[in-house]
Protein backbone atom coordinates (compact mmCIF):
# COMPACT_ATOMS: atom_id res chain seq x y z
CA UNK A 1 0.00 0.00 0.00
CA UNK A 2 2.84 2.33 0.77
CA UNK A 3 4.50 1.51 -2.54
CA UNK A 4 1.27 2.27 -4.38
CA UNK A 5 0.89 5.65 -2.67
CA UNK A 6 4.48 6.62 -3.44
CA UNK A 7 3.99 5.69 -7.09
CA UNK A 8 0.81 7.77 -7.35
CA UNK A 9 2.50 10.76 -5.74
CA UNK A 10 5.42 10.48 -8.17
CA UNK A 11 3.05 10.28 -11.14
CA UNK A 12 1.09 13.31 -9.87
CA UNK A 13 4.27 15.38 -9.44
CA UNK A 14 5.55 14.39 -12.88
CA UNK A 15 2.17 15.27 -14.47
CA UNK A 16 2.20 18.68 -12.72
CA UNK A 17 5.69 19.46 -14.00
CA UNK A 18 4.80 18.48 -17.57
CA UNK A 19 1.59 20.51 -17.42
CA UNK A 20 3.38 23.56 -16.09
CA UNK A 21 5.96 23.34 -18.85
CA UNK A 22 3.25 23.08 -21.53
CA UNK A 23 1.37 26.00 -19.97
CA UNK A 24 4.47 28.14 -20.14
CA UNK A 25 4.96 27.36 -23.82
CA UNK A 26 1.35 28.10 -24.73
CA UNK A 27 1.20 31.34 -22.69
CA UNK A 28 -1.44 29.91 -20.36
CA UNK A 29 0.19 31.54 -17.36
CA UNK A 30 0.06 35.05 -18.92
CA UNK A 31 3.67 35.65 -20.03
CA UNK A 32 5.89 34.57 -22.89
CA UNK A 33 9.57 33.67 -23.16
CA UNK A 34 10.10 36.71 -25.40
CA UNK A 35 8.95 38.92 -22.57
CA UNK A 36 11.35 37.20 -20.22
CA UNK A 37 14.18 37.85 -22.64
CA UNK A 38 13.12 41.46 -23.06
CA UNK A 39 13.10 42.03 -19.32
CA UNK A 40 16.56 40.55 -19.03
CA UNK A 41 18.05 42.84 -21.69
CA UNK A 42 20.06 45.89 -20.71
CA UNK A 43 18.59 49.37 -21.00
CA UNK A 44 18.79 50.83 -24.51
CA UNK A 45 19.73 54.44 -25.24
CA UNK A 46 19.10 56.24 -28.54
CA UNK A 47 19.54 59.67 -30.10
CA UNK A 48 16.29 61.72 -30.47
CA UNK A 49 17.59 63.29 -33.70
CA UNK A 50 19.12 60.09 -35.10
CA UNK A 51 17.03 57.19 -33.71
CA UNK A 52 18.99 54.71 -35.84
CA UNK A 53 21.96 55.17 -33.49
CA UNK A 54 21.59 53.10 -30.31
CA UNK A 55 23.86 52.22 -27.41
CA UNK A 56 23.65 50.16 -24.26
CA UNK A 57 25.11 52.98 -22.18
CA UNK A 58 24.37 56.72 -21.73
CA UNK A 59 26.47 59.29 -23.55
CA UNK A 60 26.46 61.69 -26.52
CA UNK A 61 25.41 61.04 -30.09
CA UNK A 62 28.56 61.05 -32.30
CA UNK A 63 26.57 62.62 -35.16
CA UNK A 64 24.95 65.67 -33.54
CA UNK A 65 26.49 65.61 -30.02
CA UNK A 66 23.07 65.40 -28.33
CA UNK A 67 22.53 63.46 -25.11
CA UNK A 68 21.27 59.91 -25.62
CA UNK A 69 17.79 59.17 -24.25
CA UNK A 70 16.80 55.95 -22.47
CA UNK A 71 14.26 53.99 -24.51
CA UNK A 72 11.00 53.06 -22.79
CA UNK A 73 9.97 49.41 -22.73
CA UNK A 74 6.86 50.03 -24.84
CA UNK A 75 8.51 52.58 -27.16
CA UNK A 76 10.62 51.46 -30.09
CA UNK A 77 13.95 53.24 -30.59
CA UNK A 78 13.93 53.02 -34.39
CA UNK A 79 12.19 56.34 -34.78
CA UNK A 80 9.13 54.97 -36.58
CA UNK A 81 6.51 57.71 -36.77
CA UNK A 82 3.49 56.32 -34.95
CA UNK A 83 0.22 57.69 -36.21
CA UNK A 84 1.64 58.38 -39.68
CA UNK A 85 1.38 54.92 -41.17
CA UNK A 86 0.24 56.28 -44.53
CA UNK A 87 3.29 58.52 -44.82
CA UNK A 88 6.74 57.23 -45.73
CA UNK A 89 9.13 57.36 -42.81
CA UNK A 90 12.10 59.65 -43.36
CA UNK A 91 15.38 57.99 -44.20
CA UNK A 92 17.82 57.90 -41.29
CA UNK A 93 21.44 57.14 -42.10
CA UNK A 94 23.45 54.79 -39.94
CA UNK A 95 26.90 55.81 -38.75
CA UNK A 96 28.45 53.42 -41.26
CA UNK A 97 26.60 55.13 -44.09
CA UNK A 98 27.59 58.58 -42.86
CA UNK A 99 31.29 57.86 -42.65
CA UNK A 100 31.34 56.07 -46.02
CA UNK A 101 29.89 58.96 -48.00
CA UNK A 102 31.93 60.10 -50.96
CA UNK A 103 33.77 63.45 -50.76
CA UNK A 104 31.44 66.25 -51.75
CA UNK A 105 28.25 64.56 -50.54
CA UNK A 106 26.57 66.79 -47.97
CA UNK A 107 24.26 65.56 -45.21
CA UNK A 108 21.25 67.79 -44.72
CA UNK A 109 19.08 67.56 -41.65
CA UNK A 110 16.03 69.76 -42.15
CA UNK A 111 12.80 70.14 -40.23
CA UNK A 112 9.58 68.93 -41.80
CA UNK A 113 6.05 67.87 -40.81
CA UNK A 114 7.25 64.39 -39.92
CA UNK A 115 10.01 65.60 -37.59
CA UNK A 116 13.31 65.80 -39.43
CA UNK A 117 14.86 64.21 -42.50
CA UNK A 118 18.54 63.41 -42.89
CA UNK A 119 19.47 62.99 -46.54
CA UNK A 120 22.62 62.83 -48.66
CA UNK A 121 22.71 65.95 -50.79
CA UNK A 122 23.83 65.43 -54.39
CA UNK A 123 24.05 67.98 -57.23
CA UNK A 124 20.95 66.46 -58.84
CA UNK A 125 18.95 66.68 -55.62
CA UNK A 126 20.15 70.24 -55.01
CA UNK A 127 18.75 71.26 -58.40
CA UNK A 128 15.33 69.79 -57.49
CA UNK A 129 15.33 71.63 -54.16
CA UNK A 130 12.87 69.12 -52.65
CA UNK A 131 13.30 66.45 -50.01
CA UNK A 132 12.70 63.01 -51.58
CA UNK A 133 11.12 61.75 -48.34
CA UNK A 134 8.69 64.47 -47.27
CA UNK A 135 8.51 66.54 -50.47
CA UNK A 136 9.17 69.83 -48.69
CA UNK A 137 11.65 72.52 -49.70
CA UNK A 138 15.17 72.11 -48.40
CA UNK A 139 15.04 75.56 -46.89
CA UNK A 140 15.17 74.94 -43.13
CA UNK A 141 18.61 73.42 -42.73
CA UNK A 142 19.73 72.33 -39.31
CA UNK A 143 23.08 70.88 -40.35
CA UNK A 144 25.23 71.15 -43.45
CA UNK A 145 28.41 69.14 -43.35
CA UNK A 146 30.44 66.59 -45.24
CA UNK A 147 30.61 63.32 -43.33
CA UNK A 148 34.11 62.75 -42.01
CA UNK A 149 35.48 59.38 -41.11
CA UNK A 150 37.68 59.46 -38.05
CA UNK A 151 36.42 62.79 -36.69
CA UNK A 152 33.87 63.79 -34.05
CA UNK A 153 32.36 66.99 -32.70
CA UNK A 154 34.39 68.55 -29.90
CA UNK A 155 32.91 70.43 -26.95
CA UNK A 156 35.21 72.79 -25.05
CA UNK A 157 34.57 74.98 -22.04
CA UNK A 158 35.05 78.74 -22.31
CA UNK A 159 38.11 78.51 -20.05
CA UNK A 160 39.74 75.92 -22.29
CA UNK A 161 38.90 77.95 -25.41
CA UNK A 162 40.63 80.93 -23.84
CA UNK A 163 43.61 78.86 -22.72
CA UNK A 164 44.13 77.36 -26.16
CA UNK A 165 43.75 80.78 -27.75
CA UNK A 166 41.07 79.82 -30.25
CA UNK A 167 40.14 82.60 -32.67
CA UNK A 168 37.27 82.61 -35.15
CA UNK A 169 36.08 84.52 -38.20
CA UNK A 170 33.04 84.41 -40.48
CA UNK A 171 32.70 82.72 -43.85
CA UNK A 172 31.57 85.46 -46.22
CA UNK A 173 31.20 86.36 -49.86
CA UNK A 174 33.55 88.99 -51.19
CA UNK A 175 35.30 90.06 -54.38
CA UNK A 176 38.86 88.73 -54.35
CA UNK A 177 41.91 88.98 -56.56
CA UNK A 178 44.91 86.73 -56.93
CA UNK A 179 48.40 87.89 -57.81
CA UNK A 180 50.46 85.44 -59.84
CA UNK A 181 54.16 86.17 -59.54
CA UNK A 182 56.90 84.73 -61.69
CA UNK A 183 60.46 85.40 -62.84
CA UNK A 184 60.99 85.60 -66.59
CA UNK A 185 63.54 86.86 -69.06
CA UNK A 186 63.62 89.10 -72.10
CA UNK A 187 63.67 86.75 -75.07
CA UNK A 188 66.73 86.00 -77.16
CA UNK A 189 65.47 83.21 -79.40
CA UNK A 190 67.43 82.59 -82.62
CA UNK A 191 65.74 79.17 -83.00
CA UNK A 192 62.27 80.70 -83.16
CA UNK A 193 63.53 83.44 -85.48
CA UNK A 194 64.91 80.80 -87.87
CA UNK A 195 61.63 78.83 -87.70
CA UNK A 196 59.69 81.97 -88.61
CA UNK A 197 62.04 82.57 -91.53
CA UNK A 198 61.48 79.02 -92.79
CA UNK A 199 57.72 79.49 -92.54
CA UNK A 200 57.85 82.73 -94.54
CA UNK A 201 59.98 81.09 -97.24
CA UNK A 202 57.66 78.06 -97.40
CA UNK A 203 54.64 80.32 -97.93
CA UNK A 204 56.46 82.21 -100.72
CA UNK A 205 57.38 78.90 -102.38
CA UNK A 206 53.79 77.73 -102.21
CA UNK A 207 52.51 80.90 -103.84
CA UNK A 208 54.97 80.48 -106.70
CA UNK A 209 54.03 76.83 -107.09
CA UNK A 210 50.33 77.72 -107.28
CA UNK A 211 51.02 79.77 -110.45
CA UNK A 212 52.40 76.67 -112.18
CA UNK A 213 50.69 73.61 -113.56
CA UNK A 214 52.67 70.79 -111.93
CA UNK A 215 50.52 69.30 -109.15
CA UNK A 216 53.44 67.43 -107.52
CA UNK A 217 55.28 70.69 -106.92
CA UNK A 218 52.15 72.23 -105.36
CA UNK A 219 51.69 69.28 -103.00
CA UNK A 220 55.34 69.36 -101.93
CA UNK A 221 55.21 73.12 -101.27
CA UNK A 222 52.00 72.71 -99.28
CA UNK A 223 53.59 70.00 -97.11
CA UNK A 224 56.56 72.28 -96.43
CA UNK A 225 54.18 75.02 -95.23
CA UNK A 226 52.39 72.58 -92.92
CA UNK A 227 55.69 71.28 -91.54
CA UNK A 228 56.95 74.82 -90.83
CA UNK A 229 53.65 75.71 -89.15
CA UNK A 230 53.76 72.67 -86.88
CA UNK A 231 57.31 73.59 -85.87
CA UNK A 232 56.15 77.08 -84.86
CA UNK A 233 53.34 75.60 -82.75
CA UNK A 234 55.77 73.27 -81.00
CA UNK A 235 57.94 76.29 -80.22
CA UNK A 236 54.95 77.91 -78.50
CA UNK A 237 53.30 80.25 -81.03
CA UNK A 238 49.52 80.48 -81.27
CA UNK A 239 47.52 80.43 -84.50
CA UNK A 240 47.04 84.20 -84.27
CA UNK A 241 50.79 84.84 -84.00
CA UNK A 242 51.48 82.50 -86.91
CA UNK A 243 48.89 84.38 -88.95
CA UNK A 244 50.63 87.67 -88.09
CA UNK A 245 53.94 86.28 -89.41
CA UNK A 246 52.20 85.33 -92.64
CA UNK A 247 50.69 88.79 -93.02
CA UNK A 248 53.93 90.56 -92.05
CA UNK A 249 55.94 88.48 -94.48
CA UNK A 250 59.10 88.41 -92.36
CA UNK A 251 60.28 87.07 -89.01
CA UNK A 252 60.22 89.12 -85.82
CA UNK A 253 63.64 90.72 -85.32
CA UNK A 254 62.88 91.58 -81.67
CA UNK A 255 63.69 87.93 -80.97
CA UNK A 256 67.35 88.80 -81.71
CA UNK A 257 67.82 92.39 -80.54
CA UNK A 258 65.86 95.31 -79.09
CA UNK A 259 65.27 98.78 -80.49
CA UNK A 260 64.01 101.95 -78.87
CA UNK A 261 60.38 102.60 -79.62
CA UNK A 262 59.70 98.93 -80.33
CA UNK A 263 58.63 95.85 -78.36
CA UNK A 264 60.39 92.93 -76.73
CA UNK A 265 59.18 89.45 -75.84
CA UNK A 266 59.01 88.31 -72.22
CA UNK A 267 59.14 84.57 -71.56
CA UNK A 268 57.80 83.67 -68.10
CA UNK A 269 56.85 80.28 -66.54
CA UNK A 270 53.69 79.76 -64.50
CA UNK A 271 52.85 76.71 -62.41
CA UNK A 272 50.50 73.99 -63.57
CA UNK A 273 47.75 74.84 -61.07
CA UNK A 274 47.75 78.47 -62.25
CA UNK A 275 47.10 77.63 -65.91
CA UNK A 276 43.27 77.87 -65.69
CA UNK A 277 43.59 81.43 -64.35
CA UNK A 278 45.72 82.80 -67.18
CA UNK A 279 44.56 83.51 -70.72
CA UNK A 280 45.73 85.30 -73.83
CA UNK A 281 45.03 89.03 -73.58
CA UNK A 282 45.70 89.33 -69.83
CA UNK A 283 47.78 92.33 -68.79
CA UNK A 284 51.17 91.79 -67.19
CA UNK A 285 53.59 94.03 -65.32
CA UNK A 286 57.34 93.57 -65.16
CA UNK A 287 60.21 95.04 -63.18
CA UNK A 288 63.85 94.58 -64.17
CA UNK A 289 66.45 94.49 -61.35
CA UNK A 290 68.89 96.35 -63.60
CA UNK A 291 66.41 99.25 -63.90
CA UNK A 292 64.98 99.78 -60.39
CA UNK A 293 61.78 101.78 -59.98
CA UNK A 294 60.71 101.30 -63.59
CA UNK A 295 57.54 99.35 -64.47
CA UNK A 296 56.96 97.90 -67.91
CA UNK A 297 53.46 97.11 -69.15
CA UNK A 298 52.60 94.26 -71.48
CA UNK A 299 50.00 91.79 -72.72
CA UNK A 300 50.12 88.00 -72.89
CA UNK A 301 50.09 86.99 -76.57
CA UNK A 302 50.60 83.24 -76.37
CA UNK A 303 50.69 80.29 -73.95
CA UNK A 304 52.75 77.23 -74.80
CA UNK A 305 50.82 74.04 -75.54
CA UNK A 306 53.31 71.66 -73.86
CA UNK A 307 54.05 71.51 -70.13
CA UNK A 308 57.60 71.24 -68.82
CA UNK A 309 57.58 67.81 -67.18
CA UNK A 310 60.52 68.63 -64.89
CA UNK A 311 59.33 71.91 -63.39
CA UNK A 312 55.56 71.36 -63.90
CA UNK A 313 55.33 74.82 -65.45
CA UNK A 314 54.17 76.21 -68.76
CA UNK A 315 55.63 79.22 -70.54
CA UNK A 316 53.64 82.32 -71.34
CA UNK A 317 54.83 84.85 -73.95
CA UNK A 318 54.07 88.51 -73.43
CA UNK A 319 54.90 91.59 -75.46
CA UNK A 320 56.36 94.48 -73.41
CA UNK A 321 56.65 98.09 -74.50
CA UNK A 322 60.30 99.15 -74.89
CA UNK A 323 59.87 102.83 -75.72
CA UNK A 324 63.29 103.90 -74.37
CA UNK A 325 65.15 100.80 -75.50
CA UNK A 326 66.13 99.94 -71.91
CA UNK A 327 65.12 96.28 -72.11
CA UNK A 328 67.81 94.02 -73.57
CA UNK A 329 67.66 90.30 -74.53
CA UNK A 330 68.38 87.85 -71.68
CA UNK A 331 67.61 90.40 -68.95
CA UNK A 332 65.77 88.91 -65.97
CA UNK A 333 62.39 90.40 -65.07
CA UNK A 334 60.06 90.00 -62.08
CA UNK A 335 56.58 89.73 -63.57
CA UNK A 336 53.13 89.75 -61.97
CA UNK A 337 49.57 89.21 -63.16
CA UNK A 338 46.61 90.55 -61.22
CA UNK A 339 43.67 88.16 -61.66
CA UNK A 340 40.10 89.24 -60.80
CA UNK A 341 38.27 86.20 -59.40
CA UNK A 342 34.91 87.90 -58.80
CA UNK A 343 32.69 87.51 -55.73
CA UNK A 344 33.00 84.09 -54.08
CA UNK A 345 32.52 82.48 -50.65
CA UNK A 346 35.79 82.66 -48.73
CA UNK A 347 37.31 81.98 -45.32
CA UNK A 348 40.66 83.21 -44.00
CA UNK A 349 43.50 81.07 -45.26
CA UNK A 350 44.35 80.04 -41.67
CA UNK A 351 40.90 78.45 -41.24
CA UNK A 352 41.70 75.55 -43.58
CA UNK A 353 43.43 72.63 -41.84
CA UNK A 354 45.21 70.52 -44.46
CA UNK A 355 45.87 66.92 -43.45
CA UNK A 356 47.33 65.81 -46.77
CA UNK A 357 44.27 63.75 -47.65
CA UNK A 358 41.49 66.10 -46.57
CA UNK A 359 40.90 69.82 -46.23
CA UNK A 360 39.05 70.49 -42.97
CA UNK A 361 37.40 73.52 -41.46
CA UNK A 362 36.15 73.57 -37.85
CA UNK A 363 32.81 75.37 -37.53
CA UNK A 364 31.78 76.81 -34.16
CA UNK A 365 28.31 75.80 -32.93
CA UNK A 366 26.30 76.59 -29.82
CA UNK A 367 27.51 75.72 -26.30
CA UNK A 368 31.19 75.53 -27.24
CA UNK A 369 30.81 72.73 -29.81
CA UNK A 370 33.25 72.62 -32.74
CA UNK A 371 32.12 70.66 -35.78
CA UNK A 372 34.66 69.31 -38.30
CA UNK A 373 33.71 69.82 -41.95
CA UNK A 374 35.44 68.50 -45.02
CA UNK A 375 35.50 71.30 -47.58
CA UNK A 376 36.09 71.57 -51.30
CA UNK A 377 38.57 74.34 -52.06
CA UNK A 378 38.65 76.77 -54.93
CA UNK A 379 41.23 79.42 -55.70
CA UNK A 380 43.50 80.81 -52.98
CA UNK A 381 43.95 84.57 -53.05
CA UNK A 382 46.59 86.54 -51.17
CA UNK A 383 44.83 86.19 -47.78
CA UNK A 384 41.65 84.18 -48.36
CA UNK A 385 40.69 80.71 -49.51
CA UNK A 386 37.67 80.13 -51.74
CA UNK A 387 35.25 77.47 -50.44
CA UNK A 388 33.26 75.54 -53.03
CA UNK A 389 31.27 73.42 -50.55
CA UNK A 390 31.18 72.37 -46.89
CA UNK A 391 30.61 75.74 -45.20
CA UNK A 392 27.67 78.14 -45.41
CA UNK A 393 27.88 81.91 -45.65
CA UNK A 394 27.79 83.53 -42.21
CA UNK A 395 29.05 80.49 -40.27
CA UNK A 396 31.86 81.03 -37.78
CA UNK A 397 35.07 79.10 -38.46
CA UNK A 398 38.18 78.56 -36.36
CA UNK A 399 41.26 80.45 -37.56
CA UNK A 400 43.62 79.72 -34.66
CA UNK A 401 43.92 76.57 -32.54
CA UNK A 402 42.95 74.20 -35.37
CA UNK A 403 45.70 71.72 -34.56
CA UNK A 404 44.57 71.13 -30.98
CA UNK A 405 40.91 70.83 -31.98
CA UNK A 406 41.88 68.38 -34.71
CA UNK A 407 43.74 66.21 -32.21
CA UNK A 408 40.79 66.31 -29.79
CA UNK A 409 38.33 65.43 -32.58
CA UNK A 410 40.38 62.44 -33.74
CA UNK A 411 40.84 61.18 -30.17
CA UNK A 412 37.14 61.45 -29.39
CA UNK A 413 36.22 59.63 -32.60
CA UNK A 414 38.66 56.82 -31.78
CA UNK A 415 37.25 56.45 -28.26
CA UNK A 416 33.67 56.42 -29.54
CA UNK A 417 34.63 53.84 -32.15
CA UNK A 418 36.13 51.64 -29.47
CA UNK A 419 33.02 52.07 -27.31
CA UNK A 420 30.71 51.17 -30.19
CA UNK A 421 32.78 48.10 -30.98
CA UNK A 422 32.58 47.03 -27.34
CA UNK A 423 28.84 47.66 -27.29
CA UNK A 424 28.44 45.64 -30.47
CA UNK A 425 30.18 42.64 -28.89
CA UNK A 426 27.92 42.92 -25.86
CA UNK A 427 24.81 42.95 -28.06
CA UNK A 428 26.20 39.97 -29.91
CA UNK A 429 26.53 38.10 -26.64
Amino acid sequence: MNKTKRLLIFIFIFAALVGGFLALRSGFLGFKPAQMNASSKKALYYCPMHPSYTSDRPGDCPICNMKLVKAESDKPAEGSHAGHEKQAAPREFTIEELVSMKPGEICLLHKCKMGSCLIAMTPELAKLGKCPHCGEDLGVIVKDFVALKGYANVKLSSDKVQTIGIKTDLAKKMAITKTIRTVGRIAYDPELYQAEEEYVQAIQALRKAETGTISEVKEQASRLVDSAKIKLKLLGLSDNLIKEIEVRGKPDRSLLYSEAGGNVWLYAPIYEYEIPLVKVGDKIQAEVPAIPGKNFQGVIRSIDSVLDSMTRTIRVRAVLDNLEGLLKPEMYANASLQMDLGEVLVVPEEAVFRTGEKNIVFVTKDNGVFEPRQVTLGVKSDQFQEIKSGVLEGESVVTSGNFLIDSESRLKSALEGAGQASGGHQHGR
